[in-house]
């Protein structure tokens, strides 16, 4: 099955950021041995800034076996109809969260989400399978 990596897991990786790179490095590899690791704009824009050229921060992405998806046209709808969703129950941003971007993305292609960061993607794409640290040690 497709997995998209949240941009949390790709700093993991790149950075070694503890205590999580060992549980990141062991769950995106067991997602990659199930199917194809995807990334998009959102992603690249998050995890790459301290990258300084982006032949570079492409390389990086290549590294991890990401394959680059455009974000469809259905996902961003999607990720409107959330955010709408999260200022209506309080939400205080005012412009559109990266995770709406993502778990749209997840939920209109029919992929699940590698994160350690579950509560948002789980509150607005309940359809979209999760791997976390809470549900998956």
């Amino acid at each position: 099955m497709p997995t998209i990596p949240d941009s949390n897991i790709i700093l993991d990786l790149l950075y070694v950021v503890e205590p999580w790179a060992g549980w990141s490095r062991q769950w995106y590899a067991h997602c990659a041995d199930e199917g194809v690791m995807v990334t998009n704009a959102v992603i690249v824009a998050e995890a790459t800034p301290r990258i300084l050229e982006v032949k570079d921060a492409k390389v990086a992405m290549e590294a991890f076996g990401l394959s680059y998806e455009a974000i469809p046209v259905e996902a961003a709808y999607l990720a409107g109809r959330a955010h709408l969703s999260y200022r209506e129950r309080g939400g205080n941003k005012p412009r559109i969260l990266p995770d709406f971007l993502i778990g749209a993305h997840a939920s209109a292609k029919g992929y699940r989400i590698l994160t350690r960061d579950a509560a948002r993607y789980r509150s607005y794409f309940p359809s979209v399978e999760i791997i976390a640290p809470d549900t998956h040690p």
